[in-house]
């Protein structure tokens, strides 16, 4: 393709674009297609001879289309937002038209420095430190793939300070007994990325309950320290939330980072999502404490129209991030000067997109007030969800609305909750995803939409009520019963038998990753919480696919035919160095 053709064929797919998000609302939220359908679709091999723009095209309208869970759509309220804007396309766009890799500062300056530049206004908006910006000279920010990548990081250049200063006391102990002996913490609430941070770091993961409002408490983080020092273990890193996925709760920073600043241990913070809400004054009364936090990561492409990947991570020490992550001890010694950071010891990969565009585009398209705007329009949406939940007697709201999201049930039954949730998903009309808290099945509704309105809340709280009063009455069909069905308690009929939501697993069956992950909580953390966010928990045409013959699970012989998920925490416990 040349240029020619290009402009050509960039106008028309710039049109179908618009196009497609003018009349996304006249679509299905959630595809009707089985697993497996896009092989019958489109050929085994790939073309031999080029193809014509126009029928790849037809093929995207006939193939790809039909399989799309559409997350701009007005009815989707499931996970959390995926920002998006055409600012943001634009700044993607030119982005890959440029295609450097910045790597480091020489490999493309323009680079590195806007990201330094953005990092530093998306501090300064939100309310950081100065200790945390590039400016202030210690700290500085640089854009991450994921909230994932970012609790990682985090948690290596805690491993690495804490192996760092045991090696000085311990010179002759090896690395790996030291690794075995540290311990890291966060909530039961916690995002699952900071528990497989744990795993890939090879150090103990422990999570620990919060309270009434769901939030990690310091004296349950300081018991928990004496616990694992007497058990010879060393504590050397916390991940705090700001934000939980499952009820958007928030751990108290200003006491756990009192602990931490006591203890010397390394203090993270994970506001993948309400992070973005502390550009609007009235949420900055969440960071209380944040001079106690080592680095603190959100998601931009949440909640600030900026399109996936976005990820944004301070750090206080940016030497100790540049110490932990570098294989190149010669840097160390002949970095460049201060004004010239070099990204590829700051992460994971060595290559790095130019990210810091589409996010330029979008501060400057939008500015510091249109992007407050939106924000506190999608919390007020969520306070109007929240009053039509409670005005319903058969409902409840778990959790207090602070922000885009509203955890509400049947009253009286996980059973019917879930099945609401399965057929209100399965009309396509709307897409939410559950969560469990405290052993509560509940629907998560979450504001997601750039555009959404009044109108749109007022629809979904429509169609939850119709399809619930319907369940309802088919139910109650059951029984000889004259209760009305209006604003009525669902207690009283709620089946206990069926009130299970999550029965035991037959062995020979697999499930999905979640399903195996809620087992897993049943045995070890009392099924607290664990977010159910794979379709495949709720979508029949799915389970249905994976119902096949598999042969009986085999336990680890060096377990003593012991099934891993159902040991104790103890197990995992080693002796004094």
């Amino acid at each position: 393709m040349q240029s020619n053709e290009f402009r050509k064929r960039g106008k028309e797919l710039v049109d179908y674009i618009a196009d497609y998000m003018d009349t996304l609302h006249r679509r299905r939220v959630t595809p009707e297609v089985e697993p497996g359908y896009l092989a019958e679709l489109l050929p085994k091999e790939a073309p031999k001879k080029p193809e014509e723009f126009n029928d790849i095209m037809k093929d995207v309208d006939r193939a790809i289309m039909p399989g799309i869970t559409h997350w701009q759509h007005p009815n989707f309220h499931a996970y959390f937002p995926a920002g998006n804007s055409y600012p943001s396309i634009l700044g993607d766009m030119l982005s890959n038209a440029i295609g450097c890799i910045g790597f480091s500062w020489a490999a493309s300056p323009a680079c590195t420095e806007l990201e330094t530049i953005v990092m530093d206004w998306m501090g300064k908006m939100i309310g950081l430190p100065r200790e945390f910006l590039h400016e202030g000279g210690d700290g500085g920010g640089v854009i991450q793939g994921s909230a994932s990548e970012c609790v990682l990081v985090s948690l290596l250049v805690a491993r690495h300070l804490a192996i760092r200063q045991l090696k000085s006391r311990l010179p002759y102990t090896e690395d790996g007994i030291l690794v075995s002996k540290l311990v890291a913490y966060s909530s039961k609430l916690a995002h699952s990325c900071v528990e497989k941070a744990g795993m890939i770091g090879f150090v103990k993961m422990r999570q620990l309950d919060v309270d009434e409002n769901f939030a990690l408490r310091g004296h349950v983080l300081e018991r928990a320290i004496e616990e694992d020092r007497r058990l010879g273990l060393i504590p050397f890193f916390v991940s705090g939330t700001l934000g939980t996925t499952a009820c958007c709760s928030f751990d108290n920073l200003a006491e756990l980072g009192e602990v931490c600043a006591n203890e010397n241990i390394w203090f993270h913070v994970d506001a993948a999502y309400a992070g973005n809400a502390l550009i609007c004054p009235e949420f900055q009364h969440l960071l209380k404490g944040i001079e106690k936090v080592n680095s603190i990561n959100f998601n931009t492409n949440k909640w600030l129209q900026v399109n996936f990947d976005c990820s944004l991570f301070w750090v206080k020490d940016k030497d100790a991030l540049t110490m932990a992550m570098t294989v190149d001890p010669l840097y160390l010694q002949h970095k460049h000067s201060d004004r010239a950071i070099d990204f590829r010891h700051w992460g994971i990969p060595l290559s790095r997109r130019f990210r810091a565009l589409k996010l330029w585009f979008v501060i400057r398209t939008y500015g510091v007030d249109g992007l407050q705007h939106r924000i506190r329009e999608h919390c007020r949406l969520a306070k109007l969800f929240e009053t039509l939940v409670s005005g319903d007697n058969r409902f409840e709201v778990l959790g207090k609305v602070t922000m885009g999201l509203v955890c509400f049930r049947l009253k009286g039954s996980n059973s019917l909750t879930q099945k609401l949730l399965k057929i209100i998903n399965e009309s396509g009309k709307l897409h939410m995803v559950p969560a469990l808290i405290n052993e509560h099945y509940v629907i998560r509704f979450a504001i997601c939409a750039e555009s959404a309105s009044q109108e749109d809340i007022r629809f979904a709280w429509k169609t939850i009520s119709i399809i619930a009063t319907d369940m309802l009455a088919r139910k109650l069909s059951r029984f000889d019963s004259n209760i009305p069905l209006d604003n009525s308690s669902t207690e009283s009929f709620a089946d206990e038998e069926d009130d299970e939501v999550f029965p035991e697993f037959d062995n020979n069956i697999i499930f999905d990753n979640q399903r195996c992950n809620l087992q897993r909580a049943r045995l070890r953390r009392n099924l607290f919480l664990k977010m159910v966010s794979d379709p495949k928990s709720y979508n029949p045409r799915v389970l249905k696919s994976l119902n096949f013959e598999l042969g009986p699970r085999h336990r680890s012989k060096s377990l003593g035919g012991t099934d891993a998920m159902s040991l104790s925490p103890d197990f995992y416990f080693g002796t004094s160095i």
